[in-house]
């Protein structure tokens, strides 16, 4: 007998099925295990989407309150609580981090500004001391550490992803300037989850029931392949023990050494707000809707939005990233749209993608906060034939014209 088709849930406002059908099709033609995707536009909700299996082995269908690990598009959320904390007038993007953190002057890392923290070009992407759970469960013994760390090229002359480093160091950021001193991810909750009524967490509490909690689905080595020309040169990097790529992602336990391991509640239990945020997908496009109209239920005022839409301050001598091994831009803690990697309708659109898939994005010209994740991780870095359907469906969806909404690169 034939197993059913996976059921989707959930609805679409008027004039948006086409990201509907797009949604049905990745769970009947394009492999997908179980998903969600949401979208606002002009502050309403427009698309909301779950299906599939949370958990493919037990066939437990994907629900509402589906909650799901995010990897990198966490860093999306991160940089939304330091830009609330630049809007309070607490951080300014480009004064040294030092001014804020003393102990962070160390090792030639006196002039390093928040904006090249946030870049990624502050040369900080590894640390040589080896982490585990205990130590980043210690923030003032992880702060520490991070302090004395010496940057891998001048700062603000190179770029290489801070894949995992980038959350720690807005953290303890975080924590100073903050006249409470709260975590990151205690501000997040306090700050952004609970005025916006979502539900995501940088640390997910126990009292979180696992039931709720989608299972990633890894790919094996049966049906491993090569990943695209364009990510190629990244995943044979990684095979180097000794580049910046395996180092970068490899410290602490897990991450690319025991995947598997990012299931264990007491690595999710951590504060690690660059990759392992876990939450529903519609606060995703929810938070970025709120930044991607006026800002002005968070109190983010028009300076603060200016900044984060502005161009990108590009790195002085190579363009190419020292981990990724290609050319993306980055500023304030987030994704822009390039050349490599399009999205939105133009490129003030500010946003993260996740390992395996996962993509969220605030598009202020649009006025869209846009999400997507699934549990069936992809070998694509960017632009994933899941995620990229989906978000060029919504935008054909738009009305038609504001001149605003020719998409990058069309």
């Amino acid at each position: 007998m034939r197993s059913s088709p996976p059921q989707i849930h959930g609805w679409v406002a008027p004039g948006f099925e086409e990201v509907r059908a797009e949604f049905e099709r990745n769970l009947t033609e394009r492999g997908e295990v179980g998903a969600a995707c949401a979208a606002y536009y002009r502050g309403q909700p427009v698309v909301d989407l779950w299906g599939g299996y949370r958990d493919a082995r037990r066939r437990l269908p994907w629900e509402e309150d589906t909650l799901v690990l995010v990897f990198s598009a966490t860093k999306g959320m991160a940089a939304i609580t330091l830009a609330v904390a630049h809007a309070r007038g607490w951080l300014d993007y480009d004064e040294r981090v030092a001014a804020y953190w003393p102990e962070f002057a160390q090792a030639g890392k006196s002039g390093v500004t928040v904006r090249q923290l946030l870049a990624h070009q502050a040369g900080l992407c590894v640390v040589d001391r080896p982490l585990d759970v205990d130590i980043l469960a210690d923030l003032d013994a992880l702060a520490a550490i991070l302090a004395a760390q010496r940057p891998a090229w001048e700062p603000g002359t190179r770029q290489g992803y801070h894949a995992l480093t980038l959350g720690w160091y807005e953290g303890e950021l975080l924590r100073r300037v903050d006249p409470q001193h709260r975590s990151l991810g205690k501000f997040f909750q306090d700050e952004i989850v609970r005025p916006l009524g979502i539900e995501f967490y940088i640390g997910l509490p126990r009292d979180v029931q696992g039931s709720r909690l989608a299972v990633p689905k890894f790919l094996s080595l049966s049906n491993l392949k090569l990943p695209d020309p364009v990510t190629r040169p990244f995943f044979l990097t990684t095979c180097d023990p000794t580049s910046l790529a395996f180092r970068a992602f490899m410290n602490p336990w897990p991450t690319l050494k025991n995947l598997a391991a990012l299931r264990d509640r007491r690595f999710l239990a951590l504060e690690n707000p660059a990759y392992t945020g876990v939450g529903q997908v519609r606060a995703l496009a929810r938070a970025y809707s709120a930044f991607a109209v006026r800002g002005g239920e968070l109190g983010v005022g028009q300076e603060t939005l200016a900044a984060l839409a502005a161009p990108p301050i590009l790195p002085a001598v190579d363009l190419r990233d020292q981990v990724l091994q290609l050319e993306l831009h980055f500023s304030l803690g987030f994704l822009r749209p390039c050349d490599t990697y399009r999205f939105g309708s133009s490129s003030r659109a500010f946003g993260a993608p996740g390992a395996g898939g996962s993509f969220a994005f605030a598009d202020p010209d649009a006025q869209i906060g846009y999400a997507y994740a699934p549990n069936k991780m992809g070998m694509t870095m960017l632009g994933d034939a899941r995620e990229k359907a989906l978000q060029d469906a919504l935008y054909r969806c738009l009305p038609t014209p504001p001149q605003v909404l020719r998409r990058v690169g069309a």
